[in-house]
């Protein structure tokens, strides 16, 4: 019995104690884990709520409903505790069943229907393709690509996005800087420095067809920025590529003013009533949808102020068909949030719905005890690549997802490289690794599953265990409802420690010359089922199941 099916079974109870007439709204009976896991395997606190509406004593209106669910199948008690808690223990047989199910499924437990069907837009790292993708961009990569996943476990279709900041001044002093690099002159002052201006410089120099040096300044530029930008966003994509993040759109910032998106979605803006003239200027009403100022769209000079981008970029995105987007910014763009949700409520829909902004904190490297600051090949900032060569990629992408993107978070590249349980990806994937060495040892044995008796699972590691498998589709769908890919990984921390505990504790092979019993064929199910979620929630997150470690 998985905890959905426990909670509809107690869903029904309590309906039944109420009576016919009695309103029991669905959410109003939940379950959750007792802290003690001797005080049963669920607990729930739906008399607390329900007793006054009811007109009853919360602990009589329990007891209540204790005396029936005890007779159903698979309960074996159902206990009162303090002014009105109730207290539930499966019966073994019930809960072991969770792991033929688990087998079963497969690569398909865990998952949902929370966003089933809806189309989602994820956008993510959209690093200006002036340089290698930061530590910053990097975390995204990590964080949003599990998001991604995570939302198609739950029925999402999701489109991965890359917004291609092609548009603007950061691409001209990309495109000097290189000009600087050929011609052995210094950096512009506002230019970009490093060991890969020189990299892309060189390149430009190798790919460009004619002679470089007998061009006007100007078109050398001209060169540099058209084939510079390209190599360097070629290097990005390889970088994010060998990360495990590929995307589905890379979309052109440069297009959206070059094809009339700007002109259409101001003049959608205008059918609505929430353009208007002043300076000189065209502004949007955005104090109308709650911002603290309007907003300038088309400055005096003609050119598009920066949100006239956003409105296109925004509006394109709905009418490509996207229902949801979801668009991950740094901590700098915090105080950018409000008018971007004036702008989702300016076009009619609705903000926090249609379009999400996700804020992340920064990341530091710690190596002994010191904060890592300087790029070998960047010069001033940490990049992806740096990261993945002190530690790898898998370490890399679940020491980047394990925390909530609220926080800031420092990254010890010593204990990243360390073969010990105090490295948390290293605990998670031995963990897995140990399961495939029990399958393949109880194999040698002659133990198999094919005659499993759940009811043979009576350890209490084992209900423990079972506790944590059963969790496992609650977290995934919180994790896509909050939008928290770090509760798959703390989940995974935690079920490899109930693992570990269950190994040392129960045998799968008999001992010396001891004949193979069903309880023995019944924990290498349970085995294989715990193998089964832990390498689902390494692939939530884009990280190897090793079969040895």
């Amino acid at each position: 019995m998985n905890p959905a099916e426990l909670q509809a079974l107690l869903l029904r109870v309590v309906r039944q104690v109420a009576g016919p007439d009695a309103e029991v709204a669905d959410t109003s009976v939940t379950l959750e884990r007792p802290r003690d896991r001797d005080h049963g395997d669920w607990a729930s606190s739906f008399a607390l709520k329900l007793a006054k509406g009811l007109g009853r004593v919360p602990r009589e209106l329990a007891t209540d409903v204790a005396a029936l669910l005890v007779q159903e199948d698979g309960i074996a008690e159902a206990d009162v505790a303090g002014p009105g808690f109730l207290n539930i223990r499966l019966d073994a047989a019930a809960a072991g069943e969770l792991a033929r199910r688990i087998v079963e499924q497969g690569e398909h437990y865990g998952e949902g229907d929370l966003y089933e069907g809806v189309t989602m837009n994820l956008e993510f790292v959209s690093a200006n393709p002036t340089g290698p993708v930061h530590l910053g961009g990097t975390r995204w990569a990590a964080v949003g690509d599990s998001l991604a996943r995570i939302f198609q476990a739950q029925g999402g279709i999701v489109t991965r996005e890359y917004y291609f900041n092609d548009h603007g001044s950061q691409i001209d002093r990309f495109a000097r800087s290189l000009v600087a690099a050929h011609r052995g002159e210094p950096a512009p002052d506002d230019g970009y420095g490093g060991a890969y201006i020189l990299e892309i410089a060189a390149a430009v120099e190798a790919d460009y067809p004619g002679d470089l040096d007998a061009l006007p300044r100007a078109e050398q530029q001209e060169a540099f920025r058209e084939l510079g930008v390209e190599r360097m966003f070629g290097e990005i994509k390889a970088s994010l590529h060998d990360f495990g993040v590929d995307f589905d759109v890379y979309f052109h910032e440069d297009s959206l003013h070059a094809s009339g998106a700007v002109e259409h979605a101001v003049q959608r803006l205008r059918e609505l009533g929430h353009i208007y003239e002043a300076d000189g200027a065209t502004w949007l009403r955005t104090t109308e949808f709650g911002d603290d100022k309007d907003r300038v769209v088309i400055k005096s000079d003609g050119e598009g102020a920066y949100i006239s981008g956003d409105l296109a970029y925004y509006l394109n995105k709905r009418e490509r068909g996207f229902e949801r987007n979801l668009i991950m910014l740094g901590a700098d763009h915090h105080g950018y949030v409000q008018r971007l949700m004036a702008m989702t409520a300016a076009f009619g829909d609705v903000p926090y719905v249609n379009l999400e902004i996700l804020i992340g904190q920064l990341v530091n490297l710690v190596r002994d005890g010191q904060a890592v600051r300087m790029s070998k090949r960047a010069g001033t900032v940490i990049t992806l690549e740096d990261l993945v060569e002190a530690v790898g990629v898998d370490a890399a992408r679940y020491a980047l997802v394990r925390s909530s993107i609220d926080s800031q978070v420092d990254i010890d590249l010593d204990l990243l490289t360390q073969r010990t349980n105090d490295n948390p990806v290293f605990y998670v994937q031995y963990a897995h690794a140990r399961t495939r060495a029990v399958a393949r040892n109880a194999a040698e044995s002659g133990v198999d599953d094919s005659d499993f008796d759940a009811s043979t699972l009576t350890h209490p590691t084992e209900s423990v265990l079972l506790g944590a498998l059963a969790d496992y589709p609650r977290v995934v769908r919180q994790a896509a409802e909050l939008r928290e890919p770090h509760r798959v990984a703390r989940f995974l921390e935690e079920l490899a420690g109930h693992y570990h505990r269950w190994y040392d504790s129960c045998r799968v092979i008999p001992l010396g010359e001891a004949p193979v019993e069903p309880v023995h064929r019944a924990r290498l199910r349970l085995n294989e089922a715990t193998s089964q979620v832990l390498r689902n929630g390494l692939g939530l997150l884009g990280v190897s199941s090793p079969e040895r470690m």
